[in-house]
């Protein structure tokens, strides 16, 4: 699996009670570490407000800012009212958009040792492909490898996708080209249009693989290689290229944009 350990919290392995929590440990504490899916009481509500007001009486420029495990579930923890739910199953941190397409392709080789008849077949199909039932796609667009398309998603002739994820409701029109990308919903992409971001070249079957987070900017301003994102809506014009950028929801894209994050 792709980890990285944020938090670790040491349990009662009896009742599962949260004995012990620590915020990025430098030493090691437990194997059992905290994934960020919590269930709340309502009374947490009341914990966090007399921590907010105990921290605007320090003098500190941080006095109003709170984080959940740094100051509330290090203070549950050894009160009896913090427990864990252990999962033993599959998972996969993700925290950017390169994690999301890394973690899809570790995904869908799970799914082939474990229910590979989910996957699509077929000639025009490469390595593990994850298609809607309701998705279209036509036998003369060739998909894969690492490629999930979702739900009414409408694939036309001679389409090219790998290492993607496309949403519900999208139409990519003949000829168009989808690589280390993510499309979200009810996207068009125009006919001969080119979708493209920087790979990680990361392989999920070598042991210890994970993802390194790098700022979203180098130094001189630009964005650093990544996935290519395109958001909820967007159009995109035919014969136009994206690469390596960030397009946000409800955009309709005329001409060619490269290493830009698009407001």
């Amino acid at each position: 699996a792709v980890v990285s350990t944020q938090s670790t919290g040491a349990n009662d392995s009896n009742n599962n009670e949260v004995e012990h929590y620590v915020e990025k440990p430098e030493t090691y504490v437990s194997n059992t570490i905290n994934c960020g899916i919590y269930v709340l009481g309502i009374g947490v509500l009341d914990h966090i407000k007399n921590l907010f007001q105990e921290h605007q009486s320090v003098s500190s420029s941080e006095s109003d800012s709170l984080g959940l495990e740094r100051n509330i579930l290090t203070k549950y923890a050894g009160s009896r009212k913090l427990f864990v739910f252990r999962h033993h199953g599959f998972w996969s941190a993700v925290k950017t958009p390169g994690t999301a397409v890394f973690s899809s392709q570790f995904y869908l080789s799970r799914q082939r040792a474990i229910n590979a008849e989910v996957l699509a077949r077929g000639d025009n199909i490469i390595g593990d492909v994850l298609i809607h039932p309701t998705a279209k796609v036509s036998r003369t667009a060739v998909l894969g490898p690492n490629v999930t398309i979702g739900a009414n998603t409408v694939v036309r002739d001679g389409v090219r996708i790998k290492h993607a994820i496309v949403l519900d409701g999208c139409t990519i029109e003949s000829h168009a080209c989808i690589l280390y990308s993510v499309v979200g919903g009810s996207t068009h992409v125009g006919s001969w249009a080119r979708i493209e971001g920087i790979p990680n070249n990361l392989n999920p079957n070598q042991p210890f693989a994970h993802v390194t987070n790098p700022p979203t900017f180098n130094e001189e301003g630009k964005l650093n290689p990544n996935i290519t994102v395109l958001g909820h809506n967007t159009s995109i014009c035919k014969g136009t290229m994206v690469l390596n950028s960030i397009i946000l929801p409800y955009k309709d894209i005329g001409h060619s944009y490269k290493n830009v994050i698009l407001l």
